[in-house]
């Protein structure tokens, strides 16, 4: 795990256990990263993924705040995580977030499907892997935080944790390809436009498809015989 996936842990347990509460401004990071006894390259690098996600807000002149956002209890399955594989994952999302893209289109605020715009094109202009997978990560969550069911957004989290994984660094939706980032930020940015445009149905079936395209890509690369 890299460093600042420790700072970005410890900073989600604050929320989640509600140290850090909605509206509240995070100290100066040179103070918040002696706090939490972290280097404060990774603090900002975590930072921005909570702000990508929505947890927070950096406000010019101001600070940094904690937005409202849902509270989830932990599953209490993550050791689940060392005893599976990304063919599973992939298996467990494809039963679960076409679902979240329908909700998502009927519940989804006005702000949510900006912020959707916005990350699908962030994972268009992706320069490399990690920058891709940050942002990948970004709008796939938010559709489950926009489908405003905390089980699917706790589901989600827990299997989110599979992508510290080495196999799936290697297999999963970024797989260090850009021919395939291409692919799946075309998919995110209909999925996207399906989901402004309140169409449940084209949300679903569009998530369907670029879920299977990811678990066939999967599937080639453990199996290449079979292809």
């Amino acid at each position: 795990m890299e460093r600042y996936e420790h700072t970005l842990a410890k900073l989600r347990e604050l929320l989640n256990e509600g140290v850090l509460t909605s509206g509240e401004r995070l100290p100066p990071e040179r103070i918040l990263a002696s706090e939490l006894h972290v280097g404060r390259r990774s603090l900002r690098r975590a930072l921005g993924v909570l702000e990508e996600e929505g947890h927070i807000s950096r406000q010019q002149g101001r600070g940094t705040f904690v937005n409202d956002s849902i509270k989830v209890p932990s599953l209490g399955i993550d050791s689940i995580l060392e005893h599976t594989n990304p063919l599973e994952v992939i298996e467990v999302r494809l039963s679960s977030e076409p679902v979240m893209a329908r909700l998502a289109a009927l519940r989804a605020s006005r702000c949510d499907i900006e912020r959707l715009n916005r990350l699908a094109e962030d994972t268009e202009k992706a320069e490399g892997p990690v920058e891709y997978e940050t942002a990948d990560g970004a709008f796939h969550r938010r559709i489950a935080e926009a489908s405003r069911n905390a089980l699917f957004l706790s589901l989600y989290d827990t299997l989110s944790a599979s992508r510290n994984d080495d196999a799936w660094r290697r297999l999963g939706e970024n797989a260090h390809c850009y021919k395939r980032q291409a692919v799946y930020a075309g998919f995110h940015r209909q999925i996207a436009e399906a989901i402004g445009a309140r169409d449940g149905e084209k949300a679903e079936a569009l998530m369907y498809e670029h879920l299977s395209d990811v678990q066939q890509h999967i599937y080639r690369h453990i199996f290449p015989q079979r292809s």
